[in-house]
Formats: structure tokens, C-alpha cells, sequence
């Protein structure tokens, strides 16, 4: 039987925003289980499977970062921060690590709300685009099909050849759309190392992968650049 309500998993120590929470979302008719640590919210994922997580940084125990890396070994629901933190530095290591959004407090509910039904409209669209086919395992986006059993990459219907590590970057990426990596992710995962600080190797394979995919390399609609932070594959594709 299919769920008719979307669930949200709200994990923060303060009751006062638990609360506050829990008013706004089961308003908008949302499932909610709210928690008041890390720990706890892992041991209920698996039970409450939720399609969307507010996740605070500062908690006893385990913080929010430690958190979302656990959490992100169960699922990949999004993820929204919601810290009283402002930093630059707090918002892009909380993106890094899994994260898919920081709300900084004191917060708007209407525009908690908002951003809350456009990562659950996202995650939607971004599995019906994905369309992963069970028998021929083929990943097909708009004017782009991968086919990850034999390797072949058609770009508008025409089979393209791409080098190992080119076709590597463009699989990870389209497995995982709207899922930001960094370049130092990027070079591990491909490269099996660290990059020792050379971000051009990544950003030259990223050129060159446009170049031959894209229908106008120089705006880009597959690939796009996170300014600050790195790359993700499209999930917004018509």
C-alpha cells in the first residue's frame, strides 16, 4: 500500500522549534516524527523511512554534521540544516557532506514550508527523469541516454565515444542528480586519490564532457557548476 502523506524526520534538541515545526508541517498535511538527537534519528529511519529530514547542527551528542554523514549511509532523503550558524564555511561543509540545504534560525515557517515542498517536488521529478530501465539498467534524460551495462553514451540519438574517466564523471553524476560534489569528491571517487590540490584535472574532464554531451557547451543544461563549490548533474531537465 502506498503512502499518502509525505514524512518528514525533525531532529533538534530545542522543543520550542520541535514545536513550531510540528504546528506548520502537520498544517500542510505532512507525516512528522521529531527527535532530539542524532542518535535517536538513525534508529528510526529505518522504521519511519522519511522523504525529508530538518536536521539541527547543534545537539548533544552527535552534532549535525556527524549525523548526516550516518544518515546519508541509510538514505538519500534530502537533507535541510537548520542552524543558527551563518558562516559561509558552516553552510558549505554542511552541502559537502551530504546536506541539501541550510535554513539559517530564527526562520520564516512559510518559507521553511516553501523550500520543504520544492526538495520533495525535486526529488519527485528527479526519479521520474531518471527512469533507470530494471532490464537494460539505462539512465535516459531529454536528448540524453546512458547505458550503463554496455557503456554506450547517445547524445540527441547519436552514440558518442567517451575516455574511461569522462564516462566515469558523467555516470557518477547522473546516478546521483542534483547531488553537489566538489572537486576533491570528484577526484577520489574517479581517481582513486587525493587531488593534492589539482582541481584542473577534474575541470578539464568536465570541459571536455560538455563539450560532447552539452548542446551548447558554453551553457551547459546536463553538468552545472555549483559557483563555490563544485558540480551536479541536472535534475530540473524538460
Amino acid at each position: 500500500m502506498g503512502r499518502d502523506r509525505d514524512r518528514i524526520l525533525i531532529v533538534d534538541d530545542d522543543p520550542d522549534i520541535r514545536n513550531i515545526l510540528e504546528l506548520y508541517l502537520e498544517k500542510e498535511g505532512f507525516k512528522i516524527t521529531s527527535v532530539i538527537e542524532g542518535s535517536e534519528a538513525i534508529d528510526v529511519l529505518d522504521g519511519f523511512s522519511p522523504d525529508l529530514i530538518i536536521l539541527d547542527i547543534m545537539m548533544p551528542g552527535l552534532d549535525g554534521y556527524e549525523t548526516c554523514q550516518a544518515i546519508r549511509e541509510k538514505t538519500d532523503a534530502p537533507i535541510l540544516f537548520l542552524s543558527a550558524k551563518e558562516d559561509d564555511f558552516d553552510k558549505i561543509l554542511g552541502l559537502r557532506i551530504g546536506g541539501d540545504d541550510y535554513i539559517t534560525k530564527p526562520f520564516s515557517p512559510g518559507v521553511l514550508v516553501a523550500r520543504i515542498k520544492a526538495h520533495l517536488r525535486r526529488t519527485r521529478i528527479s526519479r521520474q527523469k531518471k527512469n533507470i530501465s530494471v532490464e537494460r539498467n539505462i539512465i535516459e534524460f531529454p536528448g540524453l541516454s546512458i547505458d550503463l551495462d554496455s557503456c554506450l553514451v547517445r547524445s540527441r540519438g547519436t552514440p558518442i565515444t567517451l575516455p574511461v574517466k569522462e564516462y566515469q564523471l558523467l555516470s557518477l553524476l547522473s546516478q546521483n542528480v542534483e547531488k553537489v560534489y566538489n572537486v576533491e569528491q570528484l577526484f577520489q571517487l574517479i581517481w582513486g586519490e587525493d587531488s593534492l590540490g589539482d582541481n584542473r584535472t577534474v575541470m578539464v574532464h568536465i570541459s571536455n564532457l560538455r563539450k560532447k554531451i552539452e548542446p551548447n557547451p558554453a551553457k551547459p543544461e546536463y553538468i552545472l557548476t555549483v559557483r563555490g563549490i563544485g558540480y551536479k548533474f541536472n535534475g530540473y531537465l524538460n
